[in-house]
């Protein structure tokens, strides 16, 4: 019987000899092809791969992370990530509603609306994104970043590009966030537009950031102007005639802690019938932003942001078109209007997985030169309240629930209240 064994085993071992031969040739083959790739996951791809695939993400809490699986070329130099994720939202608005998706407080509906429902219901699928990523460690470039991500929140719910982008030896040419925003101090939230004090925009542009200190980072961006103003019969808005400038500085004491300080310079271009000429006037602003650990287990965010004519940079005077109105007191003609948006946040992580977080936010818009004249029903101030709990099912399944509080109130002093329940189920890839 021993015989018998032995005699079989030696008749497989010389039939699966060629076989071998083959796989091992193969092999041999396939090292010696430059251009050929591998499909692996990211934690077995090189170690540049790795860390430029984390070191890149984007840090706002809504970013996809990185991808589960890579392309990669046989040195591992070069990797391309395909991953997003699917986030599926249900909202539930009593006692006021807020005419969005997203929880604005400048978009309340008024108690007087045609409409006279103080509830809603709704389901939201629009913002799973799905992104591409191309990385690599180069020569001349270094570390090398193309990527591009949409969602599904164009016209009719159409595909719509969010990022597009490349990033190398500290430049980023493209299309991305905005420089005069901070997105790492951003508080988590179902609620896809955040605190409505907030600054958040995206923008074309061309910036530069110098991170050769020790724990400094300086920024500079020349970015896509874009003017939101209303307008009358005599007044337009169209061509601009110079890019918006931005500049910040930030320190950071550890991974998770970070002090950064900003400010944007814009010139504002608007046509006048009355004088048949074109005019500019200037806008600015100013920006504090911060978030630190104040215990292992308990993170704060903060920001505040004060200036003239940024009003498509706060999240919730964007929708207002306030960035240039009509001055009353000079006829033909527009001014923009003092504004000042903030926020304070907290989190906790009660576990690894689960952690809440409760924030605090105000939009407030100035009166000048006596805006808004005959209209005072005009958006003032809005506050937000948001509560939320998460819980990291795994590493790529996440549930959450979150309580919403709004209040608009305009400049005849009358104010209004939203309120939203909101439950997300995310899953990444």
């Amino acid at each position: 019987m021993k015989t018998f064994l032995k005699s079989t085993a030696c008749l497989l071992g010389l039939g699966l000899l060629p076989f071998t031969a083959q796989a091992q040739n193969k092999v041999i083959i396939e090292d010696e092809e430059p251009n050929s790739v591998m499909f692996v996951s990211t934690n077995k791809a090189g170690d540049d791969i790795i860390r430029i695939m984390k070191e890149t993400r984007l840090p706002r809490f809504q970013e996809p992370n990185a991808p589960r699986f890579v392309l990669t070329d046989r040195q591992g130099k070069f990797a391309l990530g395909i991953g997003g994720y699917v986030r599926a939202t249900a909202e539930y608005d009593f006692g006021g509603i807020v005419n969005d998706v997203d929880f604005f407080p400048a978009l309340i509906k008024p108690a007087g609306s045609v409409d006279r429902a103080r509830n809603q219901f709704q389901m939201d699928i629009t913002t799973s994104t799905l992104f591409f990523k191309l990385v690599g460690r180069t020569k001349h470039l270094g570390d090398f970043v193309v990527y591009t991500a949409a969602n599904f929140r164009g016209p009719g719910n159409s595909f719509q590009l969010q990022n597009a982008y490349a990033q190398f030896l500290g430049f980023t040419i493209g299309y991305s966030y905005g420089n005069f925003m901070d997105l790492a101090a951003l508080p988590p939230t179902i609620d896809f537009a955040g605190p409505n004090g907030s600054s958040f925009y995206r923008a074309t542009q061309l910036s530069y950031t110098y991170s050769g200190l020790k724990n400094w980072k300086f920024g500079v961006a020349a970015e896509m102007p874009s003017v939101d103003g209303t307008t009358n019969k005599d007044l337009s808005i169209s061509t601009q005639r110079m890019p918006d400038f931005t500049a910040s500085l930030q320190y950071n004491w550890n991974s998770n802690s970070h002090l950064k300080l900003a400010a944007i310079l814009r010139s504002m271009t608007y046509s006048s019938a009355i004088q048949n000429k074109a005019y500019s006037t200037t806008g600015y602003g100013v920006q504090a932003s911060t978030t630190f650990g104040i215990t292992p287990k308990l993170q704060v965010f903060g920001q505040v942001n004060y200036g003239k004519g940024i009003g498509q940079y706060l999240t919730d005077l964007s929708n207002l078109n306030v960035d240039i109105v009509p001055n009353p007191e000079k006829e033909g003609r527009m001014q923009a209007l003092p504004m000042l948006g903030w926020y304070a946040g907290l989190q906790y992580n009660l576990t690894k997985n689960v952690f809440v977080s409760s924030t605090y936010s105000l939009s407030r818009l100035y009166s000048e030169n006596e805006y808004p004249a005959g209209n005072s029903d005009s958006y003032r101030k809005g506050q937000y309240l948001v509560a939320n709990l998460f819980w990291n099912v795994s590493s790529n399944l996440q549930v959450g629930a979150e309580y919403l509080r709004g209040w608009r109130t305009d400049f005849n002093s009358s104010t209004r209240h939203a309120n939203r329940l909101n439950a997300l189920v995310q899953y990444s890839f």
